[in-house]
């Protein structure tokens, strides 16, 4: 597949190959319904807005009334963000198109369920042309925080809603620091799109060493023809210093992923991109008890060689 050149654009609001932006937004009217009319959810919302802001992401997320109050006010526009994106990308609605393959995902850092929506909303809508093929995937989560209860209530619905066949669209959550890369758990070389949404800034700024061997290992453990995705706010990325130089985080990236720039020497390829990418939510079409904001973003799609 040849390399295009990043560009500055949007997304649609909806692809053809996606679920609607309307019954995105069902799935979490109906299953947050305890939440959305909870008395406190705005104070709830607040409190983890302050942890945010200070980076302190495990205060954040450190129980399950936080955890939904997150998913409740942000989530549902990143789902509908993802999945417009997803059905935008043709190596993976190839992919899921496909009657026979049967696909496994990792998404790093997704313990708040857009991208499981996102990939589902593409999958299931994908699977309705072939319901009864033999096509399936496995999404499996990883998260340092525990959204385990989120991941299931969301899963379930979606098996439950959206799909003929419930067996074929099956979901995963481990609770592990993923920058542990002693540990054997996931196995890179089992994967065939492994997501890094809104996740690398937080790494990096976590944990800048061992965040640069994690992007390494999967150099090495990632099989030829695995797909990397990874996207994050445009403009948000800090820089790092490396001897007395300080380089954009993003092109420190590219750089252990892809090679020298110019020389594609990695073991990596950029095979779509756009540095500021705009979605932009059809306020006309749907309604949230919640604010819906447009969001703004860069992202890559790497193809391991």
């Amino acid at each position: 597949m040849s390399k295009e050149t990043p560009t500055s654009d949007s997304i649609p609001f909806t692809t053809e190959h996606s679920i609607e932006p309307d019954l995105i937004i069902r799935l979490f009217e109906e299953e947050l319904q305890d939440t959305l009319t909870s008395e406190n959810l705005q104070a709830n919302i607040q409190s983890v807005k302050g942890f945010l802001y200070n980076r302190d992401y495990l205060t954040a997320f450190d129980d399950d009334t936080k955890r939904f109050a997150y998913v409740t006010r942000w989530t549902p526009m990143r789902a509908l963000s993802y999945s417009s994106l997803f059905g935008s990308l043709g190596p993976l609605t190839e992919r899921l198109r496909d009657p026979e393959a049967k696909t496994k995902f990792l998404c790093i850092g997704g313990g708040a369920a857009s991208e499981l929506v996102g990939l589902g909303s593409v999958f299931c809508r994908l699977k309705e042309y072939t319901p009864k093929s033999e096509s399936q995937v496995t999404i499996d989560i990883v998260d340092i925080a525990n959204w385990e209860n989120v991941v299931s209530k969301i899963g379930d619905y979606m098996k439950g809603h959206w799909i003929y066949d419930s067996t074929k669209l099956n979901y995963n959550f481990l609770c592990d620091d993923i920058l542990a890369i002693q540990r054997p758990v996931p196995e890179y070389s089992t994967y065939d799109f492994i997501t890094l949404m809104f996740t690398t800034n937080e790494l990096f700024a976590e944990k800048r060493t061992e965040t640069v061997k994690f992007l390494k290992n999967m150099n090495e453990k990632c099989r030829s023809g695995c797909y990397l995705l990874i996207a994050e706010s445009a403009g948000s990325y800090s820089h790092i210093t490396i001897g007395k130089k300080k380089f954009p985080v993003q092109f420190l990236i590219n750089t252990i992923l892809c090679g020298e720039p110019g020389k594609n020497n990695g073991p990596w390829e950029i095979v779509k991109s756009s540095e500021s990418c705009w979605y932009r939510i059809d306020q006309k079409q749907i309604k949230y008890s919640m604010k819906l904001e447009n969001m703004r973003f860069f992202y890559y799609l790497f193809k391991k060689k």
